[in-house]
């Protein structure tokens, strides 16, 4: 007979809901291009509403969109134990990221169901809307909108490349809810991730605890010299703003690695103009994106960059103008999610590591207004936000599994 000391989810049914899913928005390489409310991501919500319905589940949509998907407790005053992710991809995204977190949550309630445990506190699964971030800003939109980080209204009138508007988008699919944003109140939460890196697959680790999630800080810096012919144009007069920028970035990669362990630096976005093959760049705005899980040092880190970056400008006679754009501190996870997570990998004799998370999370948010903590899984090569991202069904079922006893836990 099976007690909750020793009940294990159904791993081929976890594997064969992940496949089906991944059927919605295939991508060109054997990914998912199901980005936020297009009519995959629609599609994708239908599903997974007709297979939580199906478990016995009722739900309730908010005004961004995200589903809530509740299993009764004993207890009805009891407040929910929530377990989330999404189940938007980036344009090139894999099959995985986020997906295996809600379906994760799928099947603890069907194996809760098929076993017959009753909880005192509900089981909530939440798919929070946005997440990727990659066709309207901010990442993470739903779950900082929860948190009270972002205005509702601003968030519904964020605009993608095309100029369509998140509110009109989410209407136009039919998932504009009406239960008020932050409404549903939350006892704790979890989240199980791919890891979106190589350590727990390098080092043959089961289970990821994630105890922090690294904080953030995404700076604009602006060049401005002067626009002039390449071919007439000495030298020593020049005010070459690209000249300026390649020092900077290699500032931001040198910054990063003297302040290691737990610091990361990079460029990614560069615009120069006029962008023209014989004009010296007049104009260069690029970001930077500065990250750790300490947030004097990533405040020391931005510090020593403003003061290399003003040297450089003056060297090159051109003008420096650096705001921050975007960003969130440090996170540390709830103590006791995290004891519950440690609890859960050794019963089942997994092994397990703290790590720290490298992206940003939905947990992220939701940590500032109820207990949160993450799992995380192996992923092959560290590979995400691609098509190959991979995982194997064996970590996914271990990681659920931990995720089940540790839901249980709480929800006791």
């Amino acid at each position: 007979m099976a007690t909750e000391t020793n009940i294990s989810i159904n791993q081929d049914r976890l594997w064969d809901s992940l496949m089906t899913m991944a059927k919605i928005g295939p991508g060109i390489a054997g990914g998912n291009n199901r980005q936020t409310v297009t009519l995959e991501d629609g599609d994708a919500r239908k599903l997974f509403q007709k297979w939580s319905e199906e478990a016995g589940m009722t739900m309730k949509v908010d005004e961004l969109g995200s589903m809530f998907l509740k299993r009764e407790g004993t207890d009805k005053n009891a407040l929910p134990v929530v377990i989330g992710s999404h189940l938007d991809t980036q344009p090139t995204g894999g099959k995985y990221d986020g997906v295996l977190g809600v379906l994760a949550g799928l099947e603890i309630v069907r194996t809760l169901n098929d076993l017959n445990i009753q909880t005192k506190h509900p089981i909530m699964i939440v798919n929070w809307t946005n997440e990727e971030g990659s066709r309207f800003p901010p990442a993470m939109m739903a779950s900082a909108g929860y948190a009270g980080i972002y205005d509702v209204k601003t968030l519904l009138s964020a605009e993608d490349a095309e100029g369509n508007i998140f509110g009109e988008e989410l209407n136009k699919i039919g998932w504009k809810g009406s239960e008020k944003v932050g409404e549903q109140k939350i006892h704790c939460y979890y989240e199980l991730h791919i890891e979106q890196g190589p350590i727990l697959e390098t080092e043959e680790i089961d289970i990821g605890v994630v105890t922090h999630g690294q904080g953030l800080k995404w700076l604009e810096v602006e060049l401005s010299g002067t626009e002039q012919h390449t071919g007439t144009t000495p030298m020593h007069v020049r005010k070459d703003t690209s000249l300026a920028m390649s020092e900077i970035i290699l500032a931001v990669n040198n910054i990063a690695n003297k302040n290691q362990p737990n610091a990361l630096g990079s460029v990614g976005h560069i615009e120069v103009s006029p962008n023209s093959r014989n004009v010296i760049a007049g104009q260069s705005i690029f970001t930077i994106d500065f990250r750790s899980p300490d947030i004097e040092k990533l405040n020391k880190m931005e510090s020593e960059l403003k003061l290399l970056a003003i040297d450089i400008c003056k060297k090159y006679k051109v003008n420096f103008n650096m705001k921050q754009i975007g960003g969130f501190d440090p996170v540390t996870f709830d103590k006791d999610c995290l004891t519950n997570i440690r609890k859960s990998a050794e019963k089942f004799g997994y092994t397990y590591k703290d790590i720290v998370s490298g992206a940003g999370h939905d947990a992220c948010w939701i940590n500032s207004v109820a207990p949160s903590a993450m799992i995380m899984c192996p992923c092959v090569d560290g590979l995400s936000h691609n098509e190959a991202e991979e995982i194997k069904p064996h970590w996914a079922g271990s990681s659920t599994n931990v995720l089940l006893h540790a839901a249980i836990a709480s929800a006791s």
